[in-house]
């Protein structure tokens, strides 16, 4: 699992995988062939679905379904040896790296978050962006400092970095330059002690499931109980949606973007708190289509925005409705925005 934000280096480290494959068969799996972060000389083949690459490798999308196209990995007839995930910039890896735990046909190696030595401390301590940052570099196995010969202080930087993440290793790297053990290997630590010279293991990243204990009273009867879990919430009305759609989209600024961030449809999900004010943390990228990486990027800052603008004093919704709101997606569309 690759993950970090935008310009970090996560383009550039799995160049730098796939040309250290060594006979290994690498899948690549990216958000958005839109954004392909593969060296054109690397490249052999290319459909709608799949793309080959030189060694025997792979790369496809999984757009907005992650699990099919893992299991679509999983049947193939020369299946991978490993999968490089590699998420978008404004995604929590761990959450992804959960999904991926529930599939009986893999095993998490890793998550892997590059940060930018220059930029990463200024990104992290951004308005809208720096909760999601400290996020992604808290839910790393390993973090890759990239770009340390760029940076005034790398030195410092690392160390800020062990008060944000005290748990997670820091490899400092200049252009996303690092043994292929590092990343590779990590579930039985064999190739990442002789990559890196430890006497012991990286640590592996913990399974996704989380176990709560939940005491409540006593339950009437289990038809009772069995009845209220069966029934769904009463549907939330067009007109409830549409106004919600309007809210935002009278706070969305189209006049900062690019005639080439303009042509991108973007899918922002957020969760609100109980008076529907939106949790800026939970801000991410569900999907984009149309336009590079950067324009992309310019489209879901524009959608971001006016999410949380719009939110500051609630997005008058129905007081009885807020529950039902907690979880949002907002598909930007210059044409026509939706809601769900």
């Amino acid at each position: 699992m690759i993950g970090g934000y935008l310009g970090a280096g996560k383009t550039t480290l799995v160049n730098s995988l796939l040309r250290q494959a060594d006979g290994r068969r690498l899948a690549v799996l990216v958000n958005d062939f839109g954004a392909l972060p593969i060296d054109s000389d690397l490249i052999e083949a290319q459909d709608d679905q799949i793309i080959s690459l030189a060694g025997g490798c792979v790369c496809c999308s999984y757009g907005e379904d992650l699990v099919s196209s893992m299991t679509m990995l999983a049947a193939m007839a020369d299946r991978p040896d490993h999968v490089l995930l590699e998420a978008s910039g404004v995604a929590f890896p761990g959450a992804i790296a959960g999904t991926v735990g529930l599939l009986p046909a893999f095993a998490l190696d890793g998550v892997v978050v590059l940060a930018d030595a220059e930029t990463v401390r200024g990104r992290a301590d951004d308005k809208y962006l720096g909760s999601t940052i400290r996020q992604q570099l808290q839910q790393a196995d390993i973090i890759l400092l990239n770009k340390c010969d760029l940076a005034a202080d790398a030195v410092a930087v690392e160390a800020w970095l062990g008060t944000v993440a005290p748990d997670v290793q820091v490899v400092p790297v200049t252009n996303a330059a690092v043994p292929i053990g590092v990343v590779l290997g990590a579930h039985d630590g064999r190739e990442q002690e002789t990559a890196i010279g430890g006497d012991a293991a990286l640590p592996h990243h913990a399974g996704g499931y989380d176990t709560v204990r939940l005491e409540i009273g006593r339950v009437a009867d289990a038809g009772t109980l069995a009845q209220a879990l069966a029934d769904p919430a009463p549907a939330l009305s067009q007109a409830d949606a549409d106004a919600l759609r309007l809210n935002i989209e009278s706070c969305w600024n189209t006049g900062i973007l690019s005639t080439e961030a303009l042509n991108v449809v973007v899918t922002i999900g957020f969760e609100m708190t109980p008076d529907a004010r939106p949790i800026g943390s939970s801000i991410r990228m569900v999907s984009a289509s149309g336009g590079g990486a950067a324009a992309q990027q310019a489209a879901f800052e524009a959608g971001r925005q006016a999410i949380v603008q719009c939110g500051m004093d609630g997005y008058g919704l129905p007081q009885d409705l807020y529950d039902q709101w907690r979880l949002v997606e907002i598909t930007f569309n210059p044409a026509r925005m939706s809601t769900r």
